[in-house]
This record gives structure tokens, sequence and C-alpha cells, in this order.
């Protein structure tokens, strides 16, 4: 299987690690020591090598990270994890903190009134982050100082750096080749003024070159770092034993190929004006060129943008995937109802049985992500991940939130559906209902064209806000093509100002949570395109969100009642909808099933 269910973390390893961790600091001397979620390459994703904070805390959280001063251990995490952290760290040593609302620089000038030291290893934060944080500490007597990795100094048996195979990414799914992608970028360098750009994002790193990786589990990508030149030519820094001849035909004489060592070496000798995103490169990397004296200019990650736009192959290649996807989906459900009911099932039961029905496609190259399978109080936290330990039975009466993915080759999917297990209270009915409507807003939205993703945020929100109720994470992500399931920049969220732009690619999937008795998300992916011209318009250009999938909503969990008749109509088309799309792909038993399901409400 791709997903294993072992106990990768207990809170009781984590005081004696803080104990080595703090003896360091005596050692070095410092007054405290930063301990992120993050790699040299600042992508959301860690390799095992990478993994300290859940190392050193046992928080696994795709998000936070650690303040570890010689008194207190602060655990910064958003709302995702509020539930989830309380689980796993040892609250007598760590103590949780609500992230981003108490922000790292308060939480320092309170932990240390006197002033003190914090070290941090350069290569393991952004620019930007480090520049925030000193601006906060500015008149505080605190200093931040680069410092080898101290948690690194007392992992013995830390893993080693990944040395996953690189594969070619087909042109016909990429639409685009990397030659022409490189062109084209380094045009705009030329128009800027610039001789070169920093690329340290490892999906970047992908999406330019249209080559994938196997470094970190259901991404796939390769760590490495490149250097593109405004002659359209790229220096990458990675481990020559990751590639094959077949990849280094595919990159050619253009693509110069070198070790990682010598990517600082490389910094050092750029000349002219070098453009580098603040946000993504490692705070090593400013220093290595500020003390060669050469000139920076802070600009976003050239690929982020293009790649978030998706060209009509990889919007294509991405509909069939969710179509395939979505018929595995419905296989699944449709064996749900039948088992679900004789009382046997626990929540490993799911996630092995929908990965076996996803495997089953003969096209899953991976999961995109570890399947969420969340029965009852399990549902409330967001980021469940179950294991031996946790696993629980799925017992009549209860919600089963699933969410979960696929990575294939022309396309990468998210799903998360709700579904009743027996008989369901009304209260959660009535708490689902209103999710959906949140979903069903966003899936109708029309906009005019430089509307950002925080501007629609609150569609989703808005009937939970009626009855006093919200979420505790963003209702949209950005996705990649056979890439990374969560993709910046583009997002649905109070955080974003990043205007909508045809071809990006999103989740919708607001959702609700009571701690201790249930969760609720509906998740489909949606795409950016022009919106259809409508009678009596403006003269003005209009975006609209097209569902890319289909899956039946549990029909059993919606007060119809609740719905307006546009809701209603809704709801009605994209289950016949869903019908007339994966009635030709699935089994007679599972066809018979989803036409039960997508009946009219």
């Amino acid at each position: 299987m791709f997903q294993s269910f072992e106990i990768r973390t207990h809170p009781k390893d984590g005081p004696p690690r803080l104990a080595a961790l703090r003896a360091e600091l005596v050692a070095e001397p410092l007054d405290g020591f930063l301990v992120p979620r993050a790699d040299a390459h600042q992508g959301e994703y860690v390799a095992d090598h990478d993994g300290r904070l859940s190392w050193l805390t046992g928080f696994t959280g795709s998000a936070g990270f650690c303040a570890v001063l010689t008194d207190r251990a602060g655990v910064f995490i958003d709302g995702r994890y509020r539930v989830q952290v309380k689980s796993q760290v040892d609250l007598e040593h760590f103590t949780p903190v609500p992230w981003p609302e108490t922000k790292l620089g308060n939480w320092l000038k309170e932990a240390l009134p006197d002033g003190g030291t914090i070290g941090y290893d350069p290569w393991l934060h952004a620019y930007n982050e480090i520049e925030t944080l000193s601006e906060l500490l500015k008149v505080s007597g605190i200093s931040l100082q680069t410092s080898g990795n101290l948690v690194d100094r007392i992992w013995h048996d830390q893993p080693p750096p990944p040395l996953g195979k690189v594969e070619v990414y087909p042109a016909e799914l990429a639409g685009e080749s990397h030659k022409d992608k490189r062109k084209r970028l380094a045009k705009a360098l030329i128009d800027s003024g610039q001789s070169a750009a920093i690329i340290t994002l490892p999906d970047s790193l992908a999406w330019l070159l249209n080559i994938r990786g196997s470094d970190i589990a259901h991404n796939p990508v390769a760590h490495g770092f490149a250097i593109l030149h405004a002659d359209s030519s790229v220096d990458l820094f990675i481990d020559a034993a990751k590639l094959d001849e077949n990849v280094n035909v595919h990159l050619g004489a253009d693509v110069r190929v070198h070790a990682p060592a010598a990517f600082a070496v490389t910094l050092a000798s750029l000349s002219g004006k070098i453009l580098v995103d603040k946000n993504t490169v490692p705070m090593q990397v400013i220093h290595t060129l500020e003390t060669a004296k050469i000139h920076t200019v802070f600009d976003r990650d050239p690929c982020i943008l293009p790649k978030a736009r998706k060209n009509p192959a990889e919007i294509a290649g991405s509909a069939e995937a969710h179509l395939r996807d979505g018929a595995a989906m419905v296989e699944f459900l449709h064996w749900l109802d039948q088992e679900a009911p004789k009382g046997a099932l626990t929540e490993i039961d799911v996630v092995k049985k929908l990965e076996g029905f996803r495997r089953a496609t003969n096209a899953l190259r991976d999961i995109s992500f570890e399947t969420i399978s969340g029965a009852g109080p399990n549902g409330a936290i967001i980021h469940y991940r179950v294991n031996e330990e946790c696993n629980r039975n799925i017992t009549s009466g209860e919600l089963l939130l699933v969410d979960s993915g696929g990575q294939y080759l022309d396309g990468t999917t998210d799903i998360t559906r709700t579904i009743a297990i027996g008989e369901i209270g009304e209260d959660e009915k009535i708490c689902f209902t209103r999710v959906l409507q949140g979903m069903i807003a966003v899936s109708r939205a029309r906009w005019p064209k430089g509307v950002a993703g925080r501007d629609l945020d609150s569609l989703a929100r808005y009937p939970l806000w009626l009855a006093g109720q919200d979420y505790d994470h963003g209702t949209g992500h950005g996705v990649g093509a056979f890439l990374s399931v969560h993709e910046g920049p583009v997002r649905i969220a109070r955080t974003s100002d990043l205007p909508l732009e045809s071809g990006m690619l999103l989740s919708n999937e607001p959702g609700y949570y009571r701690e201790g008795a249930f969760g609720i998300r509906i998740e489909n992916l949606i795409v950016v395109e022009p919106a259809t011209d409508l009678p009596g318009a403006d003269n003005r250009e209009m975006l609209a969100f097209r569902t890319l999938t289909y899956v039946p909503i549990d029909r059993r969990l919606i007060v119809s009642d609740m719905l307006s008749t546009n809701e209603r109509d809704w709801v009605n088309q994209y289950h016949a909808d869903t019908r007339r799309f994966l009635s030709p792909r699935l089994s007679k038993e599972a066809r018979e099933w989803l036409d039960a399901a997508t009946q009219p409400l």
C-alpha cells in the first residue's frame, strides 16, 4: 500500500529530545532555537530526513514550527491542528500556541523580556520569514543568529537525504516543452533587466523542466536547486544518481547538471541583477549573494504563476483524471454502503479499500496525500491520520469523513465526502446542509476579472455565519498537474489577495467541525475559466468556476427544505452530470447504486 498506519511519533519521546536540544543551547551559547517544518527547498512537504519538527515534538501536521527556549517550548499551529496537537505532544513540556493569531516575535518578547539570542538554520527559513521576525524584534533586545542545525546534532538515527529517481514528464500532458517554458521565462527576465533567477521550490523545478521525481512521499518532485539564466539555459544542482540517460537526453545541453555542493559557489559567481523570491528562497541564499556583493531583485518565483495557470492540455488531463478517480470513488461508496451496516468496518479498512479501488484503475501512481478517514469525533480532527492505536470502529449513527486523492500521470485529485452511517441526527444534517450551501455558492460564483480568493471566501462561510458557526481552514487551495496537491500561490482564503485567473485549478472545500462529536467537509476541485455571456450583462470580462470532480453528495444528509430553488437545481444537475459522466465507467452494481444515490431532491 501507499499508505501505512504505523505510529510515527509518541508524546513520551519529546521530553528527552527537548532536554538534549537545550544542552546544545547551553553549548553554543544561545537562548533559543527555531525548529520549522521545512527543508532547504521551502516546499510544504518534507522528506523523512527533514522531519525535525515531528521528531522533536511529536506533532506531525503539515504546517507549524517550534520555538525552543531554555524554560519553555512553544509549538505554533494554525486552526487545522488545534485539536490534533493536543494528542501528539507532551503538554507538560510543549505548549501549543495559536498561530498566526500569536506572532512569534510577540511571543519571544514576552518570554524574553530582558533580551536574548535566538539561533536558526539559515537553510530552513525563507528570507521574508526572518525579515518579518527581525522587524518585530527591532527594539526588544532579542537578536537572531544563524547557526548550525542543533536538531541534526542530537538526531543520531536521522534518515539520509532522499535519492528518488527522476522521470521525464510527457510533453503531450505538459502542454509545452521545457525549452519553450525556459525561453518564455527568460524573455521576462530580459524585459525586466535581470540576468538570472534562483529557483528552489521542488514543484517549480519539476514544472519548468518537465520532470517528476520521488523524493517526497505522495508528491512527484525531486530535491534540487536551479538557476535560470536570461539566455534560457539552466544550471541544475541535483544528485546525478537521480538521473538516468533518458532524463539527461531530455534535459539537453542547455541544462547543465551540477552536484548540489556546487550551488553556493555558483551563486557567488553570478553577475547582473538576480531575481530571488524572498517568500521561498532560503536565507542562506541571500547571505551568499550579499556576501559576494551581487545585486538581488526581490520578485515572485518566475515559475509560480505560469504553473498555476494550467494550459489546455493540463486541464484536459486533470478532467480525465477526475473522471477516472470519480469512478473509483463511486465503486468505493457502493462498497461502503453494503459493508458499513454490518458493523465490522474500521477507519483503516476504509483507507485500504479506497486505495484498492484506485489501484484497480491501473493508472494510480500514488495517493496524493495520506487518506483522512475519520469516524464520529475523529472527523473533527481536520487533518486526522489514522494509525493502529487510534483506529476506530465505524458505528451506526455517526458521520464518516473521507478526504483522499490520487496521483495519476495526467492529473492530481483531491476529494472529500462526508457519509451517513445509519440514521444521523437532525443537528448533523442541518450543519451538513449549511456546508453544502457554501460549497454550492462557490461553485456557482461569477466575478469580474481582478477579484481575489479572499473576495470569494465568505461565499462559502455565509450560511454557517448566519448560524454563528465557522471553520478554521481556508476554503480552497491550488492543485498541481501531477504535482503537489497543495500548490501555491492561489487560494480561496481570507489571506489571499492574488487575483484569480483562467486555468487556475483549486479545491472548493468548506466544512464544519464539532470537537468530540463530528466533522463535516465537502470538497470538489474546480477550474477558473471565462464566464458564459449573459443577456443584459455589462461589457466587462467575467470569470467563473467549472467543476471537475463528479462524485455523489450524500442525499441522506441534505435537509432539502433548507435549500433555495437554485441550490436544489444545482444539486440535481450535478447528480445528473455525475450519472452521465461516470455510468459508462462503472460495474453494473455500482451503476445501479449511483442511479439510486443521484435521484433528484
